[in-house]
């Protein structure tokens, strides 16, 4: 079952939400490296619209926390930092992706 929801909802849970976010950002990290614009595109092609003042602190928190890498590329003058999941995170999204079956039912605890 989908819902239906405005974008001023989903602002409005954006607290609760952030959670979902952090597990997509490291869905990808952990596929391959990852920059902040491309994750911004592909969150809102999923509906989360986030700016780049709340993805990158969050992008830093997770760095600071062990659950993503960072290093940056330059092409020139122009420098891009990519992201990668680390070990930690890796752990971090197969226990969250567990936890999660408990409500989509495909879970032991459902």
């Amino acid at each position: 079952m989908t819902v239906e929801v405005s974008a001023d909802e989903l602002n409005e849970y954006r607290d609760l939400l952030a959670g979902l976010v952090s597990m997509h950002v490291l869905h990808h990290a952990a596929e391959e490296e990852i920059y902040g614009a491309w994750m911004i595109d592909e969150l809102a092609g999923h509906g989360y619209r986030l700016s780049a003042g709340t993805l990158y602190p969050m992008l830093h928190k997770m760095v600071r926390n062990g659950y993503l890498t960072v290093r940056t590329e330059r092409d020139g003058r122009t420098a891009r930092k990519l992201y990668a999941a680390t070990d930690k995170g890796r752990r971090g999204l197969a226990v969250a992706r567990d936890r999660m079956r408990i409500f989509t039912g495909k879970g032991p605890e459902a």
